[in-house]
């Protein structure tokens, strides 16, 4: 993708965020095909160098390396960052009559993509202003200032990446042994998600959305509100329960959420 190295930063930051880390600094190892031009390096440096100094992080080191192994930049990053031994916050911590609470809208990061990646093949049905609206959804994927907001009322956090929404309730519910009852017409999505996913026959419910937080907690609405005095949206979409069911309402009628299947994102490059 044209955002590998923006990407790469965030992504890593998240993961750190949602263990209720401060994200510190990373290391990078890129292994480029040997058609990359030096221009296009330069670029994905920039963009990592560039989101690093937003989110005050350093690049502490790593190896770039070309080699006929790849036919597609690879990056591998590991991110550090620092917590308090008690305040480690993990997947596994939801218990169950709590809020379920997730920031901001989900499909973020995979609207972003799809409007980028398939710019040209959309302008035939999109106008500009849309697309350069959807393409800006991947300004808003960092979940960093709302982990270090949530984390004093979170028993759980999970950045919603692969999978989607559907895939993070799922992990969520499997790791600490909860039940689910979430309502999908409470579930915030942006109307650019829901009209490239028509446009793609994509399930926007089961598209990688860094961007958006999923949190458990005892407090839903005090976090909704501590969120919003930061100007981040937060939504309660549902709650825990102490079965093992995991229900999505629609329109009043339950039903069972399903075991993750692959990212929709994948749908676009296929023949």
């Amino acid at each position: 993708t044209k955002d590998i190295g923006h990407l790469a930063v965030h992504i890593t930051a998240n993961d750190l965020a949602s263990s209720g880390a401060q994200p510190i600094g990373l290391m990078i190892t890129a292994l480029l095909p040997s058609s990359i031009k030096e221009y296009q390096i330069k670029e994905m440096m920039q963009q990592v160098n560039g989101e690093c100094e937003k989110l005050s992080m350093m690049v502490l080191g790593g190896h770039t390396e070309i080699t006929d192994v790849v036919n597609q930049p690879v990056l591998s990053v590991t991110g550090i960052g620092k917590v308090k031994e008690d305040q480690l916050i993990l997947s596994k911590g939801a218990k169950p009559g709590q809020d379920i609470v997730i920031t901001k809208y989900i499909g973020l990061e995979g609207t972003g993509i799809i409007a980028g990646e398939k710019e040209e093949e959309l302008g035939k049905w999109f106008s500009r202003a849309f697309l350069k609206e959807a393409k800006d959804c991947l300004k808003d994927i960092s979940v960093v200032p709302e982990g270090l907001i949530a984390k004093e009322y979170a028993s759980s956090m999970h950045d919603i990446t692969e999978g989607g929404i559907y895939g993070a309730l799922w992990e969520i519910s499997k790791a600490s042994g909860v039940g689910l009852e979430v309502v999908i017409e409470d579930i915030p999505i942006k109307q650019h998600t829901i009209e490239l996913c028509e446009r793609y026959d994509l399930n926007p419910y089961q598209l990688i959305s860094s961007g958006s937080m999923l949190i458990t907690t005892d407090h839903g609405r005090e976090l909704v509100a501590a969120l919003e005095q930061k100007g981040i949206k937060g939504t309660i979409i549902g709650h825990t329960t102490d079965s093992r069911e995991k229900l999505i309402y629609r329109q009043g009628k339950a039903s069972n959420l399903e075991a993750p299947k692959q990212d929709e994102l994948y749908k676009i490059y296929e023949e």
